[in-house]
């Protein structure tokens, strides 16, 4: 398991209209591919993911799954182009480059499950 966090590009608090919408498609993303989101907070301009996955993927790999297709369906879905062109004028884009990820190894799966839902 993993613990992951995705900031929206620039800090734009756009997750305060969109958190739903993204939530939903990051846990649809989610069952098309082969891992599992056990808990997963939104705060205005950042998402905390707990995620569990098989040895055979990589953390890369699931972070560029998540945020590629969850942009790309973000942009598409319900005329969500006209509001974010607003913010995002110059390229189609929601997530920032970078994002944080941590194996919880160490850590209790319930400690990190109560840390995500006290976020937002």
């Amino acid at each position: 398991m993993a613990h992951l966090i995705f900031v929206c590009k620039y800090r734009k608090p756009i997750l305060a209209k969109y958190g739903k919408r993204i939530k939903s498609l990051l846990y649809e993303i989610t069952e098309e591919y082969d891992f599992t989101i056990i808990e997963m907070e939104v705060d205005k301009n950042h998402v905390h993911i707990l995620v569990s996955y098989s040895p055979t993927k990589s953390i890369l790999e699931i972070v560029r799954i998540l945020k590629q297709i969850s942009t790309y369906r973000i942009w598409r879905s319900e005329r969500n182009d006209i509001y974010l062109r607003n913010y995002f004028w110059k390229e189609k884009t929601f997530w920032s480059d970078g994002y944080f990820a941590c194996s919880i190894g160490q850590v209790s799966k319930d400690v990190i499950q109560k840390y995500i839902q006290t976020q937002g």
